[in-house]
């Protein structure tokens, strides 16, 4: 079973921050309810990667927040940042 968004019907949206060309950043789109297609503005046709909603929002959270690593990382000694199981 296929669970994967059909993203030819996404909106995709570009960073506030992207220049007026459009080059230099990622787009999203906020079609898929606790999804976040991600894809490189220069290959909009090229891959997307999908990451669930909460993983979006801690990667993209202030630095401040950075110091605590994001829900499902492990930081076990001596095994340095990985994924958590």
């Amino acid at each position: 079973m296929n669970h994967s968004p059909e993203l030819s019907v996404a909106q995709w949206r570009s960073s506030s921050y992207s220049n007026a060309s459009g080059g230099e950043c990622v787009q999203v789109s906020d079609d898929f309810p606790g999804l976040v297609p991600v894809r490189d503005s220069k290959n909009p046709t090229g891959p997307a990667l999908v990451l669930r909603a909460a993983a979006w929002s801690a990667f993209v959270s202030s630095p401040a927040d950075a110091a605590a690593p994001p829900p499902g990382w492990s930081t076990a000694a001596g095994h340095g940042r990985g994924l958590g199981s």
